[in-house]
């Protein structure tokens, strides 16, 4: 196939940019599931189930790849010929591995990996990079399922105290310079590309550094956000359920706070004690 390149205002060089040669067995293929040279949508149709086993294969698939070739010249009107029937073997439509879930995913969920992001919300380093929604987005999108939020009063008060509402509420990597993102867009940011390419559960972990009021008031926002697709615990608990029963279900995950475990800590009767005799001994 010959391209066009110009090198400078004046001239203009022409390349051939070749292409490797099919080999037999794929020529065979191609001999089998076209006539005249051109392998017709039918004959696509048929070589997706015969050959590549997509039982479901339907005009719409055979279009799909039809059409992702069709900015190259070597492709012909009435259909695919050899070099481009090729270029589709070779191509990111064509992929080694199927797609499709084909493990048995009704297991207990505590039974399987999770692809699970660290503070979702950064967009660079942990130190002093920014906090945004766009990495949840990208993470969700590339199928994470696991996104992972560090809750914080808010730094600005100025903004609390004129904005009110859910401002009182931040998403950021605490002790460092990083900017902070409103856990309201996130949560909207997750409600919205959760289940882009894939139907399964997203789990949302709390690293949650909130007072008892703060909490009450993301519980709140989490409720109204998600609606339907919050998972309510059951009796049962999580024991028995499976990633093909948490379909298009979002759960969350947290503990109660650092800060809240020290203070109960500093209020128990037992350590005062051991402190008292650790004094006294």
């Amino acid at each position: 196939m010959e391209q066009p390149f110009r090198v400078c205002i004046f001239c203009i060089r022409t390349f051939i940019h070749r292409v490797l040669e099919p080999p037999d067995d794929v020529k065979k293929l191609f001999q089998d599931y076209s006539q005249n040279g051109t392998m017709s949508m039918d004959g696509l149709l048929k070589f997706l189930s015969k050959v590549q086993g997509q039982n479901n294969a339907k005009e719409d698939d055979a279009e799909v790849i039809f059409n992702s070739l069709k900015h190259l010249n070597i492709f012909p009107r009435k259909g695919l010929n050899l070099e481009a029937f090729y270029r589709y073997l070779l191509g990111d439509l064509n992929t080694p591995l199927s797609p499709r879930v084909h493990q048995d995913m009704t297991a207990p969920l505590a039974h399987y990996f999770m692809y699970t992001g660290h503070n979702s919300y950064l967009t660079g380093n942990q130190f002093s990079s920014k906090s945004s929604v766009r990495p949840i987005k990208k993470a969700l999108q590339n199928g994470v399922r696991v996104i992972e939020l560090d809750l914080w009063p808010a730094r600005n008060i100025k903004s609390v105290v004129l904005h009110g509402g859910n401002n009182d509420v931040e998403v950021r990597h605490g002790g460092t310079l990083t900017t902070s993102v409103k856990l309201l867009k996130c949560l909207r940011a997750i409600k919205e590309f959760a289940f882009q390419v894939s139907e399964y559960p997203v789990v949302i972990t709390f690293e949650d550094h909130l007072t008892a009021d703060l909490q009450e008031k993301v519980a709140k926002m989490v409720t109204k956000t998600f609606g339907g697709m919050l998972y309510r615990p059951e009796i049962d608990g999580l024991e028995k359920l499976s990633p093909e029963s948490l379909k298009k279900k979002i759960l969350i995950s947290t503990k109660p706070p650092r800060e809240y475990l020290e203070t109960q800590n500093s209020n128990s009767p037992h350590k005062s004690e051991k402190t008292s005799e650790e004094q006294g001994g």
